[in-house]
């Protein structure tokens, strides 16, 4: 088998990881959530508003084609109109004072986490020796 349809294969294993790094990654999966919220309220302060996801209706011209049945084998093409589901993100304003204190908040609670996550990222290494 030529060494480029293996890529993928072997990507996707990589990208699984050792059994001590899959270990580690589920006690701290809340911690993870946590960072990126942190990372977030720290881009809302800086730009001073934060974005947020929304989802329009929009009309789009789709094929609607009838399949074809023994009675009519080639049905004549046919076009309608078909409500589509579209997610926009917009600004949106924010208090920037309870963002801070949200915040601040969220950081001494993954310095908090973050003492109680060393018990058991040891414990993952202490099971899983590389």
């Amino acid at each position: 088998m030529r060494w480029y349809l293996m890529a993928p294969v072997a990507l996707c294993l990589a990208a699984c990881g050792t059994p001590q790094e899959q270990c580690i990654r589920s006690v701290s999966h809340d911690a993870l959530v946590l960072d990126r919220l942190i990372a977030e309220a720290q881009s809302n302060l800086a730009r001073g508003y934060a974005y947020v996801d929304t989802v329009v209706t929009t009309t789009e011209f789709v094929d609607c084609t009838p399949d074809a049945t023994t009675a009519n084998p080639n049905p004549a093409p046919q076009s309608c109109f078909e409500d589509v589901p579209i997610t926009v993100t917009k600004p949106f304003a924010i208090d920037l004072d309870a963002e801070a204190a949200k915040l601040t908040s969220m950081q001494k609670r993954r310095t908090q986490m973050a003492k109680d996550l060393a018990p058991a990222v040891a414990a993952c290494k202490a099971q899983y020796p590389k």
